[in-house]
């Protein structure tokens, strides 16, 4: 059955208000499948950033990412890991190998229903901001390709033009979604109450509850729990075969036998060092 071609919103089709109308798209599993730092990570290890067990370590996450949903802990512990890999590295250096992984990779896995929907918001004439944990070099291409109005994403401190390891405040996460879109909404002149809201995991219920229209788009099974009893609309963008994060994507299992190759030669090199030695 074919994607509609209107906004599924459960709310009337977006229309020009007198007002400034925003509509606020988290970035991971909402608008592309996966999670979007990974991508990156790998792209970063390819070029010499990480090492196999780094890749491997995120490798772990974004399978069980895309199987079981978001886990906080997981999403600390990788993130403090990345902070201290790319301590020293320059920001001019990721920024240009992030334009290249979207290229390569990320423009590849947007949901096609989701680009529709954040479509008919710019031709509506509503901004369009992405609110992402992803860090915002990354965020801020994504929004630029798409043309987005801008992107709210996690900052990595730096000086000089070189990351210090350290962030600007705090991961942009849950409630940290919401208090981000409060100040922008504050400083832009938006109204929330006329405004939309798309997330895919329970973490995004601060920020779809600050808006009079949200919508949870791919949900993972607590987020369409909670959806189901407030009343919220809910799109599936992946597709039969995707309709539940169990259904790990073909991608996904490609990338599965990668990192299992990575560790499989590491472990043939090991042996082969040990026997060698005697």
């Amino acid at each position: 059955m074919p994607e509609p071609t209107e906004p599924l919103t459960g709310a009337p089709a977006p229309t020009a208000p007198a007002g400034r109308v925003a509509a606020f798209f988290d970035v991971d599993n909402t608008i592309i499948r996966g999670a979007s730092s990974f991508h990156l990570a790998v792209g970063l290890y390819r070029r010499g950033f990480f090492k196999r067990s780094d890749i491997v370590r995120f490798a772990v996450h974004q399978i069980r990412y895309l199987t079981f949903g978001e886990n906080r802990q997981q999403i600390d512990e990788v993130r403090q890991r990345a902070l201290e890999i790319m301590h020293g590295r320059s920001v001019a250096e990721v920024v240009a190998i992030a334009e290249d992984i979207y290229d390569e990779v990320l423009a590849l896995r947007i949901f096609p229903g989701t680009q529709r929907l954040l479509d008919q918001h710019l031709r509506t004439g509503h901004e369009v901001w992405l609110v992402t944990a992803t860090p915002v070099e990354i965020a801020d291409i994504i929004a630029r390709r798409l043309g987005a109005t801008g992107a709210l994403g996690t900052i990595a401190e730096h000086k000089d033009g070189f990351y210090t390891g350290r962030l600007v405040g705090d991961l942009l996460h849950g409630r940290a979604k919401a208090e981000a879109v409060r100040a922008l909404a504050e400083r832009e002149g938006l109204d929330l109450e006329r405004s939309f809201a798309y997330g895919d995991s329970t973490n995004d219920v601060p920020i779809l509850s600050e808006v009079g229209f949200p919508c949870a788009i791919n949900p993972d099974g607590r987020l369409r729990k909670h959806a189901a009893e407030v009343g919220w609309p809910m799109r599936e963008f992946r597709g039969r075969r995707n309709a539940t994060r169990r259904g790990v994507d073909a991608a996904t299992v490609a990338g599965s036998v990668w990192v299992l190759g990575l560790v499989v030669r590491t472990a043939r090199r090991a042996i082969r060092s040990r026997w060698g030695a005697r």
